[in-house]
């Protein structure tokens, strides 16, 4: 009898934490004046799996004790432990990487949900090379390599000793993608290859030791290499712009740190000083503009934002590039939806295709897996 009694007393404790929590939510929230309390949400329908996941996911980011109590237990776990919690990854010598990088390269893929409308990235490339075909438009692939695929050994001492080699998925993506026709501009070789010629001690790193993104460095190379390889194909003439240099220096916060959102996180982590090369006009010094009606329109994400319209602005990889053909670019940049954003802009604008000969697709590899809205068929109306 008394044990049933210590039972019945766990149950109601139990069950006073559970319903507790959200009537406790329910309270707070309204003395706030905030937003209806998320919990609520949960009675708005039937139940069922994708509504549970949404009122789940709703319940993580606006309740009042998460967002009261996950930034102290995260600066928590990073003192003790020098965990950054699910976004970021601690590597060596202070380097940050984002987790989702480093997931695409060591996680199984998962299959293919045809629920959600995704699709094989493989057969999405080539039915928009088909589409743009049509029209009498080439494409030219750059699948853009994340930090970890070149700087392995900067996240863990397996990787600089061989015990673990890393070795991207994307590199069997691309010979996929060439076996079947589709030109592809491979960074991942052009990185490594000069990584393995110069000394170990590199002056001035391919990525930002504390941002997910590639330096200004970087960026000419990739420009160079990618325009080089247009010139081979023969796809489109150089312009007649003339276009010079104008060297700054810009400090870049890091983007690893701030989604972490640990207190005082970004002191430890201080910005980085970036070498920049902004891409002006010959005659007057106007810093470089895209022009809709170029025929190159270049398709892409926040690897083509940076340094382009983030300070200095008119220095990423579209202004380089557009250097490099002596013409200047259309573009389409999205932070994160190079897989299915970029060409449902481009399907919402397909004026932009209007005299195009050339697009260029670039694409950061963990998108291959991870890319807002996956990875859908786009037709072009």
């Amino acid at each position: 009898m008394q044990r049933r009694g210590h039972c019945t007393f766990l149950s109601a404790c139990f069950l006073a934490v559970i319903s507790g929590l959200p009537l406790a939510d329910l309270v707070i929230q309204a003395s706030l004046q905030r937003r209806q309390a998320a919990i609520t949400e949960l009675f708005s329908q039937l139940p069922t799996e994708g509504h549970l996941r949404a009122v789940e996911n709703n319940v993580e980011s606006f309740s009042w004790f998460p967002q009261a109590l996950r930034p102290w237990l995260q600066g928590l776990r990073f003192t003790l432990l020098n965990d950054l919690g699910e976004k970021a990854l601690l590597g060596r010598d202070g380097w940050l990487f984002y987790t989702p990088d480093v997931r695409y390269l060591v996680e199984p893929f998962p299959g293919v949900n045809a629920r959600t409308g995704n699709a094989d990235p493989f057969s999405v490339i080539l039915a928009f090379r088909d589409q743009l075909a049509r029209r009498g438009i080439r494409l030219l692939v750059v699948p853009m390599p994340g930090k970890p695929s070149i700087y392995p050994e900067k996240l863990t001492q397996r990787a600089e000793s061989g015990v673990e080699p890393f070795s991207s998925r994307t590199i069997g993506l691309i010979s996929r993608l060439r076996e079947a026709g589709v030109e592809v501009s491979n960074l991942f070789q052009t990185f490594e290859g000069l990584r393995e010629g110069n000394s170990s001690s590199e002056s001035e790193p391919y990525y930002l030791v504390r941002d997910t993104h590639w330096s200004g460095k970087a960026v000419t190379i990739a420009a160079e290499e990618v325009a080089e390889q247009i010139r081979r194909l023969g796809w489109v003439n150089d312009g007649s712009t003339e276009y010079d240099l104008k060297t700054l220096m810009v400090k870049r916060r890091s983007d690893i740190a701030q989604m972490v959102k640990v207190p005082g996180i970004e002191d430890k982590f201080p910005p980085e000083d970036v070498l920049c090369h902004q891409v002006v006009q010959k005659n007057g010094g106007k810093p470089y503009q895209d022009d809709p009606h170029s025929p190159v329109l270049v398709l892409g994400d926040s690897f083509l934002r940076i340094y382009q319209t983030d300070e200095p602005t008119s220095a990423g990889f579209v202004a380089h590039l557009a250097m490099k053909l002596r013409r200047p670019l259309a573009s389409i940049v999205n932070d994160g939806g190079a897989s299915t954003l970029v060409r449902q802009e481009l399907a919402r604008r397909t004026g932009l295709l209007r005299d195009k000969r050339l697009v260029i697709w670039e694409f950061v590899e963990r998108d291959i897996r991870f890319g807002i809205e996956g990875w859908q068929h786009v037709s072009l109306p």
